[in-house]
Order: structure tokens, then C-alpha cells, then sequence
């Protein structure tokens, strides 16, 4: 009985400690390939390639759960563009509301075919809800019924803000928007 409590123990630490660790997949000099959880000593290993081990958490977890399930069972595209304040407006019910969206930009000759088929037309903005809901133009009133009707909540959760990373100390350099390093 105690051996069995101690082996559910063990595999309990087990998967706990595995939920995000890393492994390492290295060869030495010899040819000899080695897996640690340790990084190797930069000398003596060549062809390094770190796996996570584990699933990696989603921004969707602090979402709850009527919003994920929703989301699984209809999930909610906008074909949007530059179109003004429609477009903008758009985009901002759905971000108040909480609803997560995959926002597609319709100057692309690609979304510009895709919509094309959807809807008949290019018109924006174009709120897809799932495989059968298609509203095209923003109006309020018809795209808050669509979102109840798919399971939506009414409002968006109060989500902790992510933390900033921290600002360069002295000496540093900080990267440019473009991903090159600016001085």
C-alpha cells in the first residue's frame, strides 16, 4: 500500500516538474549524442537544440470558460481594411466585448478572394461567426444579437494586464520596432 502511494507521488512530481521544463539534445565531440536538462558547456557540444517538454500556456486560458467555448464552437473572424470608422469601430465591439477574433485584413489579394466567396462582394467590415453567421457593415445592434446567439458573454472579463518586460538599465540598448537594435 505504501509503495503504491509512492509510486502516484512520484508520478505526480513527474508531471508537475515536466509541465514546462526543457531538455537539451546535444552531440560532443566524439559523436555521441547526449540528452540533459542542463545546457551543455559551450565547448564540448556542437548541434544544441533545447525542446520545451510540455504545453506551452495559451493566452485563451484567462479567458472563461463560456468565452472559450464559444469561441471553439463558433469562432469569430473579421474581415476588416482601412475603411474607416466603421472598420475601427468594429474592431473595438469586439475587443470591448471580449470576444476573441482572428482579424483578417481584406487589401490582400488572398482575403480579397476568400471574402469574395463568403459574401459575394468586398465589402468591410465583414463579422463571420462560426460557419453560417455572415454580417456584413458594422451595426451594432445586429453584431451583439449574432455574438449572444453564438454563447458569448456580454461583456468582456476583467483580465490582469500582462507585465511590461523591464526597461533597458544604462549601457543597454534598446531594440527598434523593426527588430534591429537602435542607439
Amino acid at each position: 500500500m505504501k509503495l503504491a502511494v509512492l509510486f502516484c507521488l512520484l508520478c505526480m512530481f513527474a508531471v508537475y516538474s515536466a509541465q514546462s521544463a526543457s531538455l537539451y539534445r546535444w552531440v560532443d565531440a566524439e559523436g555521441k549524442v547526449h540528452y540533459t536538462a542542463q545546457p551543455p558547456q559551450p565547448s564540448s557540444a556542437r548541434k544544441v537544440e533545447e525542446k520545451t517538454l510540455g504545453t506551452p500556456a495559451s493566452d485563451d486560458v484567462q479567458l472563461p470558460y463560456a468565452s472559450r467555448l464559444a469561441a471553439k464552437n463558433f469562432p469569430v473572424a473579421l474581415y476588416n481594411s482601412e475603411c474607416g470608422e466603421a472598420c475601427t469601430k468594429a474592431r473595438e465591439h469586439l475587443t470591448q466585448r471580449g470576444v476573441p477574433f482572428n482579424e483578417k485584413d481584406a487589401g490582400t489579394p488572398e482575403i480579397q478572394a476568400e471574402l469574395k466567396k463568403l459574401i459575394g462582394t468586398l465589402e468591410v467590415p465583414v463579422l463571420a461567426i462560426g460557419t453560417v453567421t455572415r454580417l456584413k457593415g458594422y451595426e451594432p445592434g445586429a453584431w451583439n444579437a449574432a455574438l449572444d446567439e453564438a454563447g458569448y458573454p456580454k461583456s468582456a472579463p476583467f483580465l490582469k494586464p500582462k507585465p511590461k518586460p523591464p526597461a533597458p538599465t544604462k549601457g543597454e540598448q534598446k531594440p527598434a520596432a523593426n527588430g534591429s537594435v537602435g542607439k
